[in-house]
């Protein structure tokens, strides 16, 4: 089979949780005998770029660096798009498996892929689901986890929250009746887009129905996403789940708790992107409040390479006030993750969305590091709470400190006995075979 993995961005300008299960997906596909190709929009380039990563042709089309509002919001092509559908029809592949949607990947690029003749496959690797949640995290107002049912005026106003206006105010335009919204559309400016949310979000429900009706399977990565689906009207005939697994071929456990047992001070760590989304100032938050005679360490480790990384790290230096038992460690390959992780007692990963994984909690769980994480998607899932982990609310700051003074005091009943009952971790193996399975029919 010819295959196209599309994606929202990839390697070399970009390195993330989607490019790596991208990259391995591609690995194991070509393993198995299967031609693969990468395709993937390219902001403000001016031209089409066609190379190679890790074997595997990667073809990228321009798109522009500032698109219009009708652009963001699927109401009209995006400028370069065609450029991509033409080499659709020119490569004619089997299969198109597109990973999320973004700006430059949409409806109009699964068309494009049914039109060419290929089978077409789309895996949801964010909180949107698709476009069922317009504010991307399935946190309602930012505050609790949602019931994941879209709702116009329900998600009008917590997208104009997100956005930071007041919640009355919020809610007023959320009840703003559909025709109105339909014709503010027409209003530039931030004005334009307060008053026609309800619009807005009436069209994420039309292009999910259109892109449900036009995949021949679309794939979650939790139980909790697939209910939620079929909770806003996807037929489970056309769903699948397919969990997240580890992209690396080779991980070798640590010594267990009988062999290593934890001492103090226990280390605690992150590791991931400094962004208020991955719940990383909640952590600065519950380590400044912890006792100073407390054994215990944080090492808060991530990229530090735009402006907005820089400022969340100052935020969170502000915040824990130069406690010396809190560090911060620069960012390591995908390849070095495994060691670090290892290194740490215990990871903690409390993100303010529903995530799919996240991907570090599962090579936590396979090097035998147990994961302290958040009641949300599918660190829910994979997190026993007080079996083999702790799982904490979204944004629960002060139960997370509560969490870190217990494993700190006694960490023989917490982090040895969680050790003992980590589950094994599932692999990109057994993520590539499911596809197999579904790109065949």
């Amino acid at each position: 089979m010819k295959i196209v993995q599309a994606v929202g961005w990839y390697y070399p300008d970009s390195l993330g949780g989607t490019e790596v299960y991208v990259a391995g997906l591609c690995r194991r596909l070509r393993e198995s005998g299967q031609e693969v190709l990468v395709a993937a929009p390219d902001p403000g380039a001016a031209a089409e770029r066609r190379y190679e990563h890790d074997g595997v042709p990667v073809y990228r089309y321009p798109i522009p660096s500032a698109p219009t509002r009708e652009e963001c919001q699927g109401e009209t092509p995006v400028r370069g798009t065609e450029r991509f559908h033409r080499w659709l029809a020119a490569e004619r592949p089997d299969v198109v498996h597109a990973h999320t949607f973004v700006t430059g990947l949409g409806l109009d690029e699964l068309r494009a892929a049914k039109s060419a003749g290929a089978r077409v496959i789309v895996t949801t690797h964010s909180a949107s689901l698709g476009w069922i949640c317009q504010r991307g995290t399935m946190m309602r107002m930012g505050q609790r986890l949602c019931d994941g049912l879209c709702r116009s005026a329900k998600c009008a106003a917590c997208s104009l929250q997100h956005r930071g206006m007041p919640i009355p105010l919020a809610a007023a335009l959320g009840a703003v009746p559909p025709v109105l919204a339909r014709a503010a559309r027409r209003l530039p400016g931030r004005l334009g887009t307060a008053l026609s949310m309800v619009d807005v979000i009436e069209g994420n429900q039309a292009r999910q129905a259109e892109m449900i009706h036009t995949v021949d399977r679309f794939v979650l990565l939790t139980a909790w996403a697939l209910e939620t689906a079929v909770a806003n009207g996807a037929p489970r005939a056309k769903l699948a789940l397919n969990r997240l697994g580890l992209s690396q071929s080779k991980i070798v456990p640590k010594p267990g708790p009988d062999e290593a047992p934890t001492s103090s001070p226990v280390t605690v760590g992150y590791l991931g992107r400094f962004e208020a989304l991955k719940g990383v100032h909640d952590l600065a938050r519950a380590a400044r409040t912890l006792p100073a005679a407390l054994p215990i360490r944080v090492e808060l480790r991530g990229p530090v390479a735009t402006m907005a990384e820089r400022r969340c790290v100052a935020e969170l230096q502000a915040l824990v006030k130069h406690d010396p038992r809190v560090t911060f460690a620069p960012a390591v390959s995908h390849e070095a993750a495994a060691d670090i992780i290892a290194g740490y007692d215990v990871l903690c990963c409390p993100s303010l969305a529903v995530e799919g994984g996240p991907t570090v909690a599962i090579e936590a769980h396979a090097v035998g590091t147990p994961v302290i994480g958040t009641r949300a998607g599918g660190l829910a899932e994979l997190v026993s709470d007080g079996i083999n982990g702790r799982l904490v609310h979204p944004g629960g700051w002060r139960e997370l400190a509560a969490v870190l003074t217990d494993v700190a005091a006694a960490p023989a009943v917490t982090i040895d006995r969680w050790r003992r009952a980590l589950p094994p971790a599932r692999t990109m193996d057994q993520i590539a075979t499911d596809y197999l399975g579904m790109y065949a029919g």
